[in-house]
């Protein structure tokens, strides 16, 4: 399973940017995709999610202000789209699937991550 990400990038605060990510290899079916971050000597932290019924879940620091959707156009894709950023959503955005493969038990899959900068 590859996951790749776009959308990273420098935006000013109380800007906006929207992430994309897109799933792609032999996936049976995806049990839930979103987007977790990671800022420098912090832990990696949820930011988003979606589950394959469409329940979504956010980190109470951008509840409000950042939206999880699926891409209608694409299979295995989700967005987000983050309004109002702040200083304290610097990081790196890792996307993530739990994804489940022919044969394989669900696994957790992870893309490379993306940066996003907010300059006040």
């Amino acid at each position: 399973v590859q996951l790749q990400a776009f959308g990273g990038g420098l935006v000013q605060a109380g800007g906006f940017l929207r992430l994309s990510c897109a799933a792609s290899g032999s996936i049976f079916s995806i049990n839930d995709m979103g987007w977790y971050r990671q800022a420098p000597g912090k832990e990696r932290e949820l930011v988003a999610l979606i589950t394959s019924d469409d329940s979504t879940y956010y980190g109470d620091s951008v509840k409000g202000r950042f939206t999880i959707s699926r891409d209608n156009d694409k299979k295995n894709a989700v967005d987000l789209q983050m309004n109002d950023l702040k200083s304290e959503d610097k990081a790196v955005y890792y996307c993530k699937a739990k994804a489940l493969l022919l044969g394989v038990s669900p696994m957790d899959y992870w893309g490379k991550g993306t940066l996003v900068t907010v300059s006040s």
